[in-house]
């Protein structure tokens, strides 16, 4: 298939980008990875090696001074507690199963490289893997968009999203954790759902089926991803009463079943390695609260402690263009605005809303496909009310200093120029983007590309202090 020039222009963009990705595993990664390495190379579910191996941060709490994991990691059925979805393990399989392979071959043949899945090949594959995933996110969204929209618009929404969000820290920086593999599952789950509306075979109804259980094997939350179906469904079982036919209605509900049926068998991985790990099949391992009042739900959007609209600014205006996108698809965009508050209503339940060490809402990344499609709307709809020219000219404008805003402040975040964890001050924020960002970036991304361990322990010293520091200032009653 014949690639247009902005798909061209994407692929080359992410080639280019390639190098940015750390090939690191640390923090909730830890417990991601952990499932495609200890099947991988022990071929069952012991965590003990990866909780030893684990970055510092990681192992306070879960390692005593003896190098031990503490006995409160286990669980009833002997296993380390491990709450983490085994989705990302999945979708890595493709890449780690051929390394694994090559290590062992080229051991073979007097190599010396350790095939325990800690080596560089293996991290550099699942970085890899990682940023692939992220990338193709951002390409079927792309795709998804320019169905609707003016394919120019659909590119630049598609680079507004990819970089003016939370999407590049767990794209490229942190490739271990689960948001860019979710970004791609909804993606793919959206893309299909759009392009098999309507008469949806019952082939069809079963592939969708699968790939919503492969999003929530992912990511749970994902979860809310199914009311496009159900809300879909919800129209097609009114047509059909009004209609009078209860033979169409009653094909949907056969259909529908198939549907959930699917789903429940395509979601059986997270519900064996949960039997496995905790005893039962519908214990997942959290031990936060949630409070179904949502009591945190605009803060999930406007606070400093990672709020998705005010980290992340360029996610306002694909917000308006949900709505905007009712000229061109009226159920999408109904379902979209529900599906978003929806999200939003249930970020705002859960004790941890704020991520606690989380790049903005990273929760949000999965919704990475309905924030292009959005943006491209608004900046279609912004070419029908001004002349096309001037149109362009904020469109691009805007993007450009949304998307150097993001990068400015993920700088801020990565280098802890700005607290990773509880709120930030916005004044500072803005301080360090004028007066430090431009002289430190410079300087930290050569370290970066070419003595990135070095820089990357450094992070993590910081990042230990500053856990120490705050666990200080809890026990004194200070505010850290």
């Amino acid at each position: 298939m014949k690639l247009t020039k902005y798909e061209k222009a994407l692929v080359i963009l992410f080639v280019i980008t390639l190098p940015l990705s750390n090939p690191w595993v640390r923090g909730d990664g830890v417990g991601y990875y952990a499932f495609a390495r200890s099947i991988l190379i022990e071929h069952r579910l012991d965590f003990t090696r990866d909780w030893l191996e684990a970055n510092s941060s990681f192992r306070m709490g879960r390692v005593d001074a003896d190098g031990h994991v503490r006995a409160g990691e286990f669980t009833a059925t002997g296993h380390i507690n491990n709450h983490f979805s085994v989705g990302p393990a999945i979708l890595w399989s493709p890449f780690l199963i051929p390394t694994h392979v090559i290590v062992i071959l080229y051991d073979h043949i007097g190599g010396h490289v350790p095939a325990d899945g800690f080596s560089k090949p293996y991290r550099v594959a699942m970085a890899l893997g990682t940023a692939l995933y992220g990338f193709l996110a951002v390409l079927i969204s792309f795709g998804l968009t320019r169905k609707y929209i003016p394919e120019h618009w659909a590119f630049l929404a598609s680079l507004g999203i990819w970089f003016g969000t939370s999407l590049p820290v767990y794209m490229y920086f942190n490739p271990s954790w689960s948001h860019a593999h979710s970004a791609f599952a909804v993606a793919l789950f959206i893309w299909y759902w759009v392009r098999t509306r309507g008469e949806r075979s019952w082939g069809q109804w079963v592939a969708l089926g699968a790939l919503g259980g492969l999003m929530m094997n992912v990511y749970y939350m994902n979860s809310v991803l199914l009311m496009l179906p159900l809300l879909e469904s919800l129209a097609g079982y009114r047509m059909a009463l009004r209609g009078g036919s209860g033979k169409s209605a009653a094909r949907l509900l056969l259909r529908n079943g198939a549907f959930a049926l699917t789903v429940l068998a395509s979601f059986a991985p997270t519900l064996i390695t949960k039997k496995i790990i905790y005893g039962g099949y519908l214990n997942f391992g959290y031990s936060e609260r949630w409070f179904w009042g949502s009591p945190a739900f605009l803060k999930v959007c406007f606070s400093a402690d990672h709020g998705l609209f005010s980290w992340t600014p360029i996610v306002i205006l694909a917000f308006i263009g949900l709505f905007i996108l009712r000229k061109y698809d009226r159920g999408l965009s109904l379902y979209s605005i529900v599906m978003f508050v929806a999200y939003v209503y249930g970020m705002g339940c859960y004790e941890n809303w704020h991520g606690i060490s989380s790049y903005g809402s990273r929760f949000f990344v999965s919704l990475t496909s309905v924030f292009i499609l959005g943006l491209a709307a608004f900046f279609d709809w912004c070419a029908r009310v001004w002349q096309e020219q001037r149109a362009r000219i904020f469109a691009w404008s805007a993007t450009a200093a949304l998307v150097l805003w993001n990068l400015g402040l993920i700088f801020q975040w990565g280098m802890h120029l700005i607290p990773d964890r509880g709120p930030i001050s916005w004044r500072d924020a803005a301080f360090n983007q004028v007066a430090v960002v431009p002289e430190e970036a410079t300087r930290s991304v050569k370290s970066y590309l070419l003595h990135r361990r070095e820089l990357m322990d450094r992070i993590e010293r910081k990042d230990v202090n500053q856990i120490n520091e705050s666990q200080r200032s809890e026990g004194t009653g200070r505010t850290p």
